[in-house]
């Protein structure tokens, strides 16, 4: 008997539709998640940095969504959202904020105090110094979270195939089914490029926001 080809490409071409449709999901399911993420970590954020007592407690919160496995946090939303692309989202959110709450108030705290002064001494008041001065110069940190997010939350909607919404995962769930070696490298090969490609824009994406941190480097 002959060995299986690792990709049959007639089988490429005669499902490329399905393929594409998956691929679209998979970046989708991965930018709204990241979003999101984005959206409630940026006042988590703030708040646990104007109130320092806060942020022990929203490490652990967050901390304890990003420590929980992905079939058991499926499987604890599933009786509330059931089956539904909403389960996989709240499950993708809740993996990118600890790494963006984490983050985003590192780039902050690492702002230094002398510029800060110096901003509040030519009359910038708190939220205008905030928007000008601090939230720009913390990008750096801001965009490595964001880029760590995105890379995490491509590999994890694999695993959101299991409850139907798992874009390319879709493919390697098949595969691993039924043997068949051709959607399992299809939807491996995807995955990883997509991860390659989400990491190389969102670096050239910091490095144009925040040229003085690359000459610096």
């Amino acid at each position: 008997m002959a060995a299986q080809p690792w990709v049959d490409w007639a089988w490429v071409r005669s499902h490329r539709e399905l393929v594409f449709e998956l691929l679209r999901e998979h970046v989708e399911l991965t930018v709204l998640a990241v979003l999101v993420g984005l959206v409630l970590s940026v006042p988590l954020a703030l708040a646990a940095r104007r109130w320092r007592r806060l942020y022990p407690p929203v490490l652990v919160g967050t901390g304890i969504l990003y420590t929980i496995p992905s079939l058991a946090l499926f499987a604890l939303l599933v009786p509330w959202t059931g089956l539904s692309r909403t389960t996989a989202l709240v499950a993708l959110v809740s993996y990118t904020l600890l790494i963006l709450v984490r983050n985003i108030v590192a780039g902050l705290d690492g702002v230094p105090p002398d510029v800060v002064e110096a901003a509040t001494g030519m009359g910038y008041g708190g939220v205008r110094r905030l928007v000008a001065v601090e939230l720009p110069l913390a990008l750096p940190s801001i965009v490595a979270g964001v880029r760590i997010a995105t890379v995490t939350t491509i590999g994890l909607v694999t695993v959101a195939a299991l409850i139907g919404h798992g874009g390319l995962g879709q493919l390697i769930l098949d595969g691993l089914n039924r043997d068949f070696r051709t959607p399992l490298a299809v939807g491996s090969a995807l995955s990883v490029a997509i991860a390659a490609v989400a990491d190389l824009a969102l670096l050239g994406v910091q490095q144009r926001l925040t040229p003085w941190a690359r000459r610096q480097g």
